[in-house]
């Protein structure tokens, strides 16, 4: 299990942590900053599923007229 750490571009959230099983599996997801309710939840919902299936749910995803969104951000960092 390799921790990282992801400081995302465009977004209220300025960093996303998590750990990633040799696997792809992704567990303990936390932002700092952004939509704190909106954010514990997508770590809840996520939590313990591969990089991969984050990636297709979540790519693409963005937040008003901003090129990304926090969503979008994660699944960029669990691929890298």
């Amino acid at each position: 299990m390799k921790h990282h750490e992801f400081k995302t571009k465009d977004t209220c959230a300025t960093l996303i942590s998590f750990d990633k099983a040799d696997d792809g599996t992704i567990t303990n997801i936390q932002f700092t900053g952004g939509c704190n309710g909106n954010l514990k939840i997508i770590s809840k919902l996520l939590d313990g599923m591969k990089a991969e299936e984050i990636s297709e749910k979540l790519k693409g995803n963005l937040c008003g007229r901003r090129p990304t969104s926090c969503a979008d951000q994660l699944a960029i960092a669990v691929m890298k």
